[in-house]
C-alpha cells in the first residue's frame, strides 16, 4: 500500500498562512491598544490637563504682576525704590528655589490633590495683601511668602501628570502645561492694560491688579480641591475600564525597572523611601542638568517679570508697554508647543532643547545689534519663541529617565533650583541699565551660549552610557537580564536594562 506524501509546497504555504494570521492578530491587538490609549489621552487632555494648566496660569500671573504694577509707579507709591523691587524679586526666588524639594516631598506624601489647592489658596491671599503694603520690608516679606507657597506647585503638578501619562506622551502635555507661564505673561499684560484704565476709584490702579488676580487665584484653588482626583484609579471623568487602563499603562511603562504596591486610586502606597533621597543626591544626571537649566532659564525667568519694562524702553508709554508685551509671550508659547510636539513625536529631547536655545541666541544677537526699536521688538519675539523650550523639555527628559516615582518627585523638586536663573535675571535687569538694557542682554547671551554647548555634551554623554550598557547586555544571558530587572542591587535607571532617552 502506497503512503500519501504531503507536498512540501503545501506545508510551506500553510506555515506562511499561519505566520500571517499571527502577525495580523498581533497587529490588530496593537492597533486596538493604540486606539484605546489615544481615546484615554483625549479624555485626560479635556478634563485634567486644561484645568491644571489654568492653575499654572494663575501661578505665573501672581509671580509676574509686580512688573506690570511697576509701570504704574508701584514702588514709589509704597515708599520703596526700583532697586528694592529687583531685590524683592531676587529674594522671591530664594524661598521659591530652596523650598521646592521640601514642598515636592510634602506633595508626594499627602497627595497632589490636597497640596496643590493649599499652596494656591495661600499665595492668592498674599497676592491680595500686596495691594496694601507699605515700605521696602513689606515688599520683600510678601515676595518671600509668595515664593514659599508657590515653591512646590510645579514639581508636584508634573509628578501628578506623570501618574496619568506615559513618558513619551508626557512631553507635549508638559509643554502645554508649562506654556501657561508664557501665556501668563501675555494674559498679565492684557489684564493690566484693562485694569490700569481704572482711574476714578478709591485705590491706585495697581492695587486693583493685585486684588483681582489674588482673589481669582484663591477662588480657583477651592474649585481645584473638588475637581482634581487622587489618581487615575479614582478619576471621576473616566469610565471604570478606562480607570483600569490608566493605572495599568503607567505601571507597565516602568514595570521592568521598579516594583510597587498600588492603592485603589492607582498611586503607589509606598510614597517615599530613604533610598529615594540617597539616590537623588548621588544622581550625576540631575546635578549636570541643573547647572545647564539655571543658565538656560535666565531669559525666561527674567522676561516674565521685566519684559514690560524692556518694552517700555523701546519707546512705548507705560500702559501701552503692558499691551505690547503680549505678542512676544504668545510667540514664546507657540514656539514651545511646536518644539514639544516634535520632541514627543520623534522621542528625542536633547537636540530639541538645544534648538530652542539656539533660536533664543539668534533673537538676543538681533536685539543687541539692531538699531531700530521696531527691529528690536521683532527680535524680542524671536528670542522668546526659543527660550521657553528648555525648562519643560528638561523636566520631561529628567522625568522619563527616572522611572522610580519616589525618586522622580525629588529629582523634579531639586531641578526647581533651575529657577535660580530668576535670581540672576532679577539682578541683571536693574534700573541703571535703562532704557536699552544692553549689559543684561549681553550677559544673558553668554548664559545661553554655555547652556547650548552643555546640553549637546550632556546628550553625547548619555549616548555613551547607553552604549556601555548595551555592550554589557549583549554579554548577559536571558536569566541574568531577568534578574537585573527584578533585583534591586542597582536602582531604577542605574539598571543595565534601562536605556536613557536622548
Amino acid at each position: 500500500m502506497s503512503q500519501v506524501q504531503h507536498s512540501p509546497v503545501h506545508s510551506d504555504t500553510e506555515a506562511a498562512l499561519g505566520q500571517t494570521t499571527v502577525v495580523t492578530a498581533i497587529t490588530t491587538i496593537a492597533t486596538t491598544a493604540t486606539i484605546r490609549d489615544k481615546a484615554l489621552n483625549r479624555k485626560l487632555d479635556i478634563a485634567l490637563l486644561p484645568f491644571l494648566s489654568l492653575l499654572y496660569l494663575f501661578n505665573g500671573l501672581d509671580r509676574a504682576n509686580v512688573g506690570n504694577a511697576e509701570t504704574q509707579g508701584f514702588t514709589s507709591d509704597i515708599g520703596a525704590s526700583p532697586d528694592d523691587l529687583n531685590q524683592a524679586v531676587s529674594l522671591f526666588f530664594i524661598t521659591f528655589v530652596v523650598l521646592q524639594p521640601v514642598s515636592a516631598a510634602v506633595g508626594r506624601c499627602i497627595g497632589a490633590r490636597h497640596w496643590i489647592p493649599i499652596m494656591m489658596f495661600s499665595w492668592g491671599i498674599v497676592t491680595m495683601s500686596q495691594a496694601y503694603i507699605r515700605g521696602r520690608g513689606a515688599l520683600i516679606a510678601t515676595r518671600l511668602l509668595i515664593g514659599a507657597f508657590e515653591a512646590g506647585f510645579y514639581p508636584t503638578a508634573v509628578a501628578y501628570l506623570s501618574s496619568f501619562y506615559t513618558r513619551f506622551d508626557l512631553g507635549v502635555r508638559l509643554a502645554l502645561f508649562y506654556g501657561q507661564y508664557a501665556i501668563a505673561g501675555a494674559f498679565s499684560g492684557s489684564i493690566a492694560y484693562g485694569v490700569f484704565h481704572l482711574r476714578n476709584g478709591p485705590l491706585k490702579n495697581w492695587q486693583y491688579l493685585f486684588i483681582i488676580e489674588g482673589a481669582l487665584t484663591s477662588f480657583v484653588a477651592i474649585i481645584a480641591w473638588i475637581w482634581l482626583p487622587n489618581g487615575p484609579g479614582t478619576a471621576w471623568f473616566l469610565e471604570p475600564e478606562e480607570r483600569l487602563l490608566a493605572v495599568e499603562r503607567v505601571k507597565q511603562d516602568s514595570a521592568a525597572y521598579v516594583e510597587h504596591k498600588y492603592g485603589a486610586d492607582g498611586m503607589e502606597t509606598d510614597r517615599l523611601s530613604k533610598r529615594d533621597f540617597i539616590e537623588t543626591l548621588k544622581d550625576w544626571k540631575l546635578w549636570t542638568v541643573l547647572v545647564l537649566n539655571i543658565l538656560a532659564s535666565v531669559p525666561s525667568s527674567a522676561f516674565s517679570v521685566f519684559l514690560p519694562l524692556v518694552v517700555e524702553g523701546l519707546g512705548y508709554k507705560s500702559i501701552r508697554a503692558n499691551l505690547m508685551s503680549v505678542p512676544p509671550f504668545v510667540c514664546g508659547a507657540v514656539g514651545l508647543y511646536i518644539f514639544a510636539w516634535s520632541s514627543d513625536r520623534h522621542k528625542e529631547r536633547g537636540y530639541h532643547i538645544a534648538g530652542g536655545i539656539l533660536i533664543g541666541i539668534i533673537g538676543l544677537v538681533l536685539t543687541v545689534t539692531l538699531s531700530t526699536n521696531t527691529g528690536k521688538y521683532v527680535a524680542l519675539c524671536i528670542l522668546l519663541s526659543g527660550v521657553y523650550v528648555s525648562p519643560p523639555l528638561t523636566v520631561a527628559w529628567l522625568s522619563g529617565n527616572t522611572p522610580e516615582p519616589g525618586k522622580r518627585s525629588l529629582v523634579l523638586g531639586v531641578n526647581g533650583f533651575g529657577n535660580l536663573g530668576g535670581v540672576i535675571g532679577a539682578q541683571l535687569f536693574r534700573a541703571e541699565f535703562k532704557p536699552g538694557y544692553r549689559v543684561p542682554l549681553y550677559v544673558t547671551l553668554g548664559c545661553l551660549a554655555v547652556a547650548f554647548l552643555g546640553y549637546l555634551m550632556y546628550r553625547a554623554l548619555l549616548k555613551m552610557v547607553n552604549g556601555r550598557k548595551q555592550a554589557v547586555l549583549d554579554q548577559m544571558t536571558e536569566e541574568e537580564v531577568a534578574n537585573e530587572r527584578l533585583l534591586d542591587m542597582r536602582y531604577a535607571d542605574k539598571k543595565v536594562t534601562f536605556i536613557y532617552g536622548l
